[in-house]
């Protein structure tokens, strides 16, 4: 059986990389001999930790490794998240072993700090769909911390070796759609190195069962922030034909929340707050439709495959990475940032069968999303030359 040592650098706040992390490790766990080493960002020793961003290298995390991986021997290292413990140092490290490297891509955030100046973060663009920001919220300094000159500085010099890295360093690299290995290639990253794989989805979620009499309202579910497009879905719904008969569910937390709530709190627009996984699901499951009108590029959608896997519908702005896990010619469509279009599309709620609708997406997701076609596209990544 072959070995595979996961290494992955936990967020402060578990987010959805870290859930899809846990999710591959428990079903690569029943196809090979795993081992997991997990890193978190609390500091001990700001001296130390300074010398470890300005080097970038952790000299205790890759202490850490080296002893795992020659006590394993693993025949490949899975890494994903190295933000800011487990250090791109890992990588120059682990390749004098000669051990073969996989690296996952979960977002698009690594063109964002490979730049010292805003110019280049932004390209020319007012808006950046990778992290979310205006061209407005920086000056000349690309200060992807907003409060904070030395962090971004830190993840500045982080972010520029980690691109180096992705260039030059013998290794694959795994993304989650067509479009993001694209783009990964359009950003001079060979595409011999690149390969799509997408994330396994919860066994929870694969056992839970819809309920079979939707109830009258609308679901949208994750992070309450400008970049997702929230104040949108809510103007576009006030002025929907939902409006009248259907309520609009908002679960999550962020930093809109507070402000959305008190300018949109009624009888048909409930905010949930933070809920549990099983919460949401139920919530979802007994919904018409999940709804997202997010600004960013998306790595592979939570909440819209979820939904997807129990049966439900989705309504998204058009979105190429997006549009990859749903049949082809999706109707449920709106053009991002347009009001019209997104009430339109709100209204065909009304207008369309969505019990075929979300069996039609059903039988898509379990189609590219499911056990064994993750196992065997993983194996044939690591086997290719």
């Amino acid at each position: 059986m072959e070995k595979i040592l996961v290494i992955h650098n936990k967020y402060r706040l578990t987010g959805g990389e870290d859930i899809a992390v846990t999710n591959e490790v428990n079903v690569l766990k029943k196809h090979f001999n795993v081992k997991v080493l997990y890193f978190d960002n609390k500091i001990t020793n700001y001296f130390l930790q300074s010398i470890f961003f300005l080097s970038n290298k952790n000299y205790e995390s890759i202490k850490k490794i080296k002893k795992e991986v020659k006590s394993f021997n693993p025949d490949v290292i899975y890494i994903h998240n190295t933000w800011f413990k487990v250090s791109p140092g890992i990588f120059s490290e682990i390749h004098k072993t000669g051990h073969p490297i996989i690296l996952k891509i979960h977002n698009y955030r690594f063109n964002c700090t490979k730049h010292i100046f805003a110019k280049k973060h932004f390209n020319k663009n007012d808006f950046c769909k990778g992290c979310g920001f205006n061209r407005t919220d920086m000056g000349i300094f690309n200060k992807y911390f907003p409060n904070s000159y030395i962090q971004s500085l830190l993840v500045i010099i982080y972010g520029i070796k980690f691109f180096k890295i992705l260039k030059n360093t013998k290794l694959k690299i795994l993304t989650l759609t067509n479009f993001q290995k694209n783009y990964l290639i359009n950003s001079g990253i060979s595409e011999e190195k690149v390969f799509v794989h997408r994330n396994i989805l919860d066994n929870q979620i694969l056992d839970f069962q819809s309920s079979t009499s939707n109830q009258k309202y609308i679901v949208y579910a994750g992070r309450i922030s400008r970049e997702k497009g929230v104040e949108q879905l809510i103007n576009a719904f006030q002025k929907s034909d939902l409006n009248k008969y259907f309520e609009f569910k908002i679960i999550g937390d962020g930093p809109e929340l507070k402000n959305l709530r008190e300018r949109f709190s009624s009888t048909n627009i409930k905010f949930l707050g933070q809920l549990s996984n099983e919460k949401t699901l139920k919530t979802i499951g007994n919904s018409t439709a999940v709804v997202t009108a997010t600004n960013l590029y998306e790595g592979q959608p939570t909440l819209l495959c979820e939904a997807s896997v129990i049966g439900i519908p989705s309504v998204f702005p058009i979105n190429k990475g997006i549009s990859e896990f749903f049949p082809k010619n999706y109707e449920l469509t709106f053009d991002l940032k347009n009001e019209i279009s997104t009430v339109s599309i709100l209204n065909k709620l009304a207008q369309i069968n969505l019990i075929e609708v979300g069996k039609s997406n059903q039988n898509f997701i379990n189609t590219i999303i499911n056990e064994d076609a993750y196992i065997k596209n993983f194996k044939n990544i690591i086997n290719s030359n």
